[in-house]
């Protein structure tokens, strides 16, 4: 079986077992070192670690002290974690549709969804590619809006050479299958002093100091041990970088050309870090999206589908107050992306013989 991702944390072992020995486990030496090195990465002045992904996003809204009414645009393709977030918040959502060739917020569609109770832009980052901040940011600013970056599949994604995680607030996830994995946690990046401090006290349950609480605060704490597994990761990212490069360039140029399916693209000024692969399968292919996917299963290529539908196409989102006229067919794009895409291997631990397999089998059972 050539798996969909593969976790390889090896290399962690010697800084673990360091803290491990020293008896201290939780947020302390190793958090400082991991958050340090983070940071140069997103471009940032700080990075402040925590404890996963969605708690990055849920204590980037916090610390806006958003009042109800309050909205924030996000986009209706995106993992869960995006939506939930913001409903934590107690955020109203807005949506705003994609575009085919990022998979991304469209500019145009978040200007016309722009209300003046619209507060924040949250655009997602998705499969290692950025969104199209060379508008976003600028309309952002015209609005007045603040952006929280939902980056966590995109850590060293940049456009136009700004990094992902650099244009407000930066919330990254450190999930088992991410390009850098913590195996829980996140990260925060930010160039404002104030708001970094506001949220490592925030994250601390409210202290500053043991017992000097100056808000009400949570434990989104991130653990040394935790801490420990990642560092290694971010010294060799670029080499894992480049290898999700090498492996997605070999599928595009074995790809190219078969029928029915649309292969990703590396937009012009964006560097694309391949979190994931993500093909489109058009409706005059060969086989639907779902029957690709089992034809591939059956001949031992793993794949997945992310996602399966617009993110609050669900019956727990139905008549939620906080998700107020939200319709899937307003959003024809992400709603054609979501029944097409389909993705492959591109991890770095894949052989040639491996991308070699995939293209084949992917080739053979779309008539190529």
């Amino acid at each position: 079986m050539i798996p969909i991702t593969v976790v390889d944390v090896r290399d962690a072992e010697d800084l673990v077992v360091e803290v491990l020995r020293s008896g201290a486990i939780a947020q302390g030496p190793m958090v400082e070192r991991f958050e340090g090195a983070f940071a140069p990465i997103a471009g940032t002045k700080h990075a402040v670690a925590v404890n996963n992904g969605t708690t990055a996003l849920v204590a980037s809204l916090q610390a806006l002290d958003l009042e109800a009414g309050d909205e924030v645009i996000t986009s209706p393709f995106t993992f869960v974690a995006t939506l939930n977030a913001i409903l934590e918040a107690g955020a109203t959502v807005r949506f705003a549709d994609i575009r085919r060739d990022d998979f991304a917020l469209d500019p145009d569609a978040v200007a016309a969804a722009v209300t003046d109770r619209t507060k924040v832009l949250m655009p997602v980052h998705l499969y290692g590619q950025t969104a199209d901040m060379g508008k976003l940011a600028p309309l952002a600013a015209e609005r007045g809006l603040e952006i929280i970056e939902d980056s966590a599949q995109s850590v060293g994604a940049s456009f136009e050479g700004r990094a992902a995680g650099s244009y407000g607030i930066g919330c990254f996830s450190l999930y088992a299958t991410k390009n850098v994995t913590t195996a829980e946690g996140g990260v925060i990046t930010t160039d404002d002093d104030e708001l970094a401090d506001k949220l490592r006290v925030l994250r601390n349950q409210g202290m500053r100091a043991r017992y000097q609480y100056e808000v009400a605060g949570h434990n989104y704490r991130m653990t040394d041990l935790h801490a420990a597994v990642g560092i290694p990761q971010l010294e060799k990212l670029d080499q894992l970088t480049a290898a999700r490069q090498a492996n997605a360039k070999r599928l595009s140029e074995g790809l190219a050309g078969t029928p029915g399916l649309d292969i990703p693209r590396v937009l012009p000024g964006r560097e694309h870090v391949w979190h994931q692969y993500t093909v489109l399968i058009g409706p005059h292919a060969m086989l639907s999206r779902d029957e690709l996917a089992s034809a591939l299963t059956a001949h031992g290529i793993g794949n997945g589908v992310y996602y399966p539908k617009i993110v609050f196409d669900y019956e727990c989102y139905r008549g939620h107050p906080l998700i107020p006229d939200a319709k899937v067919e307003d959003y024809p794009v992400a709603g054609a992306v979501a029944a097409q895409a389909l993705s492959l291997p591109v991890h770095p631990h894949l052989t040639e013989s491996d991308v070699d397999q995939i293209v084949e089998t992917v080739r053979e059972a779309l008539g190529a």
